[in-house]
This record gives C-alpha cells, sequence and structure tokens, in this order.
C-alpha cells in the first residue's frame, strides 16, 4: 500500500476527522488558546498516519509549489503547498477543526473590537477567501535537514486571513531529530516580548495565534502581536504539516 492510499481517501476518512476533533477538551483548548496563545492536542495523528503524510514530501503530484526558505529570508530548509484537491485526512481536519477554532476567533475579535465575523462552517469561509481573489490552498508541509530553521513569521496571505492555525508534527523527537523546537513569541505594548517554547511529540498538533489575539488590561482587553517559527534542527530529518484556515492570493 502507497502513502497516498494510507491517507483514506474516502467519505468514512473525512468523517472520522470530525470524531477525533470532537474527542478533545474544547472548553480547556479554548482557555489555553486565549491565556497563551498557544493549545496542544495531543496523539490527533497515529504513527502510521505521519509516516504517510510525510512520505507525500518527494511527490510532486500532491503540491502546486516548493519554497526554499533561504532564497526568501524565511530561513533555512523547504515546504511545499498542497494543491487542491487536498488529501482526505488533511481535507477532514481543515474542515473539522475550524468551527471549533471559528469560535474562539468570533470571540477574540469581539474583544479587539474588529468587526469580523467568521462562518460557522469552513466552506463558506473559503468562498469568502475566493470572493476575495484568495483561491491558492495553504496547507503545506515542511521539511527539516540538520542547520535548517524557520525565523519568527505570520502566515498572512491576504487581505482575508483566519486569526489561529494548526501544525501537526510528523517526526518523532529523540528518534527521528533532535532540536527544533516550536517557537511562538508574544509582543506585547511597551514591555518585553514572551516566548514560548511547545513541546511536541509524533502527532501531536498545535493550535496557534496567526497574528494578534486580546490579552485583558485592567482598562479591557487590548490586543498583543505574535510570531512563530522552529529553532535550529540539530541532527536527523524532521517534517510537519500546517493546516492554514485562509485561502492566498
Amino acid at each position: 500500500m502507497n502513502a497516498h492510499s494510507k491517507l483514506g481517501q474516502s467519505a468514512p476518512a473525512v468523517q472520522s476527522a470530525e470524531a477525533r476533533v470532537a474527542e478533545y477538551d474544547w472548553r480547556k483548548l479554548s482557555e489555553e488558546l486565549s491565556g497563551f496563545g498557544c493549545a496542544v492536542m495531543e496523539k490527533l495523528l497515529s504513527p502510521e498516519e505521519c509516516r504517510a503524510i510525510a512520505d507525500l514530501y518527494p511527490q510532486e503530484e500532491h503540491f502546486r509549489s516548493q519554497i526554499h526558505m533561504a532564497r526568501h529570508g524565511f530561513g533555512k530548509g523547504e515546504y511545499r503547498y498542497f494543491r487542491y484537491p487536498l488529501p482526505d485526512l488533511l481535507g477532514g481536519l481543515r474542515t473539522a477543526l475550524y468551527p471549533r477554532l471559528a469560535e474562539v476567533a468570533n470571540d477574540w475579535n469581539g474583544r479587539m473590537g474588529i468587526d469580523q465575523h467568521y462562518p460557522q462552517n469552513h466552506a463558506d469561509f473559503l468562498k469568502q477567501c475566493h470572493d476575495a481573489g484568495q483561491t491558492r490552498p495553504t496547507p503545506l508541509l515542511l521539511q527539516y535537514v540538520p542547520g535548517d530553521f524557520n525565523c519568527l513569521h505570520q502566515d498572512l496571505y491576504g487581505d482575508l486571513a483566519f486569526p489561529l492555525q494548526v501544525a501537526i508534527l510528523l517526526s518523532e523527537p529523540g528518534r527521528d531529530f533532535t532540536g527544533g523546537e516550536f517557537v511562538l513569541t508574544e509582543q506585547r505594548p511597551r514591555m518585553q516580548s514572551r516566548v514560548e517554547v511547545v513541546p511536541l511529540r509524533q502527532g501531536d498538533a498545535v493550535a496557534f495565534a496567526v497574528h494578534n489575539r486580546p490579552v485583558r488590561g485592567s482598562k479591557g482587553s487590548y490586543r498583543v502581536n505574535l510570531r512563530h517559527g522552529v529553532s535550529r534542527l540539530r541532527s536527523g530529518m524532521r517534517h510537519t504539516v500546517g493546516i492554514i484556515f485562509h485561502d492566498a492570493k
């Protein structure tokens, strides 16, 4: 069986994504997102699913483009953007995770005074993206080898951007690679920046803020600015899949 078929390109696979997402304590995850800008979903993918997705990397037919980070000053390493249609498992997770995160996003926008309400269904949000000229899929597969790193950045691909995204670690730390920690920084007004290093194991997912999140202060909520990246890989090979919910121009 090849890696593509292992992903389960069938309706049951899409339905199973919703079932596995529903198993998490979303009240706790929402509190962690609002309190720290990130939250971990342990064992979202099985080791077999992780290997199957990582094995897609050399298969060019699944991707619309490849980026070498050093050419653009993004860091060192490479990644590939998936083309439509997405593999069933990734497409199913993108659809299933969106409404859970949309509740958080709408709460954040209300607290930050942003006049933007995200629809409940991901298909409706994608239609808004496409109507705005953002039609290119953004889920991506990243590959790191020793010396590679990802500079702190924000994944904003157009005027319409969903404020949360998800990254899933496909490799096992200590076995497949060393180094390569996921890092989140938070720039607070008139204060020094805060750093969050997120420990992940193979199959774990981290949901995190793309750009801004609200923080409660003495005079109400204010915005903080976030960036994310990956520290230098010391050894081995590291694969990660990123699920971004808005499409790109």
